[in-house]
């Protein structure tokens, strides 16, 4: 990238982030990114690359910002290496993830692609403090390299999953700080990779960066946006697809990419809040440089069959919505409570009310202004009411949505007068007796 195309895109991402909630945190290097949630607060520990002119990977030191809404992030904390075992400046701070155990929170970092330690405190963003004085996982422990680690949770027992091509899986003692056993490999069947698109290169067939999360009984081992299933945490996995494909991308967010294409360098993890599931992962396409990259966040919904749909990859990201921007899917919101998602048969997802004052919330909703209708695409079996309120389900009462009988199996329209919108505002949506078992609302449009 030369300067006077640099400046541009500084110039560019400046104005751009205005209106835009990807990437998360612009222009700043924000990568390899892990979300916990901490006391309700969004927590992204990170890697940091340098500056919009490297040439290579220069990263000297790990990030942590935070967020009450996956929208608006403040910078809380930077781990330099000379405060870990390493003990003087280094360029090459790789991935980290977090745990919490025992009212304390343990932050583990990358030595490079060799080893990886790890620092404790008595809060979500320290101050740290490194108990070991060395590296937790040493460079020879394994046949692969031990580093990106990431850390599952599973009934009160923490795991360490690392590695690169292969990977490798122990559980950690209660400590957090050692491991309980001798780390095991992870077998995965017909593993695909950004270097392996055919099966056919068994030299690198996964790439680094491994997580673990867990949805509806089943494991899902990812490794950026690839990812295989078990019934077992330790596995073995099969390998099933990708969740970032052509489709995903909105204008101005497919390109450019990675030399081995737009699957590549998708470092991140999944998460969950409020009842919604999120992939947040690394891009390239607002930088130009793959040596700078943001974080971008985008919705997570699960097929019936457990296997994860096709994310979206724009400029609008999660949290907030856009009233211009044509529809608002209904599975897209930021909170639910006795809601549950279910797949359409021709494709998308709706939401369906499962108890009486089950709500979903919609906050940040911007271009209200000199709007009055709602419009919903909805299925009803019986006829149904649901209520629009603002801010929370006790929230003031914006409109009253009633919904007819529908028996044609398609979705169909219908508008109702709204008042009080103004920009920026949130919308509740609460289910009433009626609706619980009948109604499926797909999308719905404020015009």
């Amino acid at each position: 990238m030369n300067l006077k195309f640099s400046y541009v895109v500084l110039l560019f991402m400046c104005v751009f982030s205005i209106y835009a909630q990807n990437p998360i945190v612009p222009n700043v290097g924000l990568n390899d990114p892990h979300i916990h949630i901490f006391n309700d607060t969004a927590y992204v520990y990170a890697s940091h690359d340098k500056s919009i002119k490297n040439d290579k990977f220069i990263m000297e030191d790990w990030w942590i910002w935070s967020s009450p809404d996956l929208v608006n992030w403040t910078k809380q904390s930077v781990l330099n290496p000379k405060d870990t075992y390493i003990g003087k400046e280094y360029s090459r701070c790789w991935a980290t993830d977090a745990a919490y155990n025992n009212g304390k929170y343990y932050w583990y970092f990358s030595e490079g692609n060799e080893q990886s330690g790890v620092v404790v405190g008595n809060t979500p963003i320290g101050p740290w403090k490194d108990p070991l004085g060395k590296p937790l996982l040493i460079s020879d422990l394994t046949p692969t390299h031990e580093y990106d680690m990431s850390i599952f949770e599973e009934n009160g027992d923490h795991y360490i999953f690392f590695g690169v091509w292969d990977y490798y899986v122990a559980k950690l003692n209660d400590d957090m700080i050692s491991l309980a056993e001798v780390p095991k490999k992870v077998v995965i069947n017909n593993p695909r990779g950004p270097y392996n698109r055919d099966g056919k290169n068994k030299d690198m067939p996964t790439d680094d960066k491994p997580f673990v999360h867990k949805y509806n009984g089943k494991y899902y081992l990812s490794w950026g946006c690839f990812y295989a299933m078990s019934d077992n945490l330790y596995g073995p996995y099969d390998y099933v697809d990708t969740i970032i494909k052509e489709s995903s991308f909105a204008e101005g967010y497919d390109s450019p990419t990675w030399p081995n294409g737009f699957l590549q360098g998708r470092h991140g993890s999944f998460f969950k809040w409020h009842n919604q599931s999120y992939f947040v992962y690394c891009d390239i396409s607002q930088t130009g440089n793959r040596y700078f990259r943001d974080t971008f966040i985008s919705y997570v919904h699960y097929k019936a069959n457990g296997e994860m749909a096709t994310i979206r990859v724009d400029g609008i990201g999660v949290g907030q919505y856009d009233a211009d921007n044509g529809c608002i899917e209904a599975e897209d919101y930021f909170k639910a409570d006795m809601v549950y998602k279910t797949e359409n048969v021709m494709g998308g997802f709706s939401i369906n009310p499962e108890a009486t004052n089950g709500f979903v919330t919609y906050p940040n909703i911007q271009n209200l202004n000199k709007k009055s209708t709602i419009e919903f695409e909805f299925l009803s079996q019986t006829n149904t009411e649901i209520e629009v309120r603002e801010s929370d389900k006790n929230g003031k009462l914006l409109a009253t949505c009633k919904f007819d009988s529908n028996n044609t199996k398609a979705f169909k329209t219908k508008s109702i007068n709204i008042e009080g919108l103004h920009n920026n505002q949130t919308i509740c949506l609460v289910f009433k007796p009626s609706s619980i078992g009948n109604l499926k609302i797909n999308r719905f449009k404020i015009k």
